[in-house]
C-alpha cells in the first residue's frame, strides 16, 4: 500500500485497515513459522505498511 493511497483513507477506515493489517501479519508469521512461505518478503513489505499506516494516524492525532 502506497503512502499516497493511506493518506485518502478516512481516519476511521484507516484505523480499521491498521488492525486488519495487523491480524494478517501476525497471521502470516504462523504460516512462515510452521510452513516457509514462497516469499517471505511479504512479511517485510507488510511490517512496512503497517508502518505508513500508523505513521499517518499519528501525523494525523498530532495536527489535531
Amino acid at each position: 500500500m502506497k503512502i499516497k493511497e493511506v493518506r485518502e483513507l478516512e481516519t476511521k477506515d484507516l484505523a480499521e485497515k491498521i488492525s486488519e493489517e495487523v491480524a494478517k501479519y501476525n497471521q502470516m508469521k504462523l504460516n512462515h513459522s510452521i510452513a516457509p512461505l514462497e516469499n517471505p518478503s511479504e512479511i517485510k513489505a507488510k511490517r512496512r505498511d503497517i508502518a505508513r499506516m500508523k505513521t499517518e494516524l499519528r501525523q494525523r492525532e498530532l495536527n489535531k
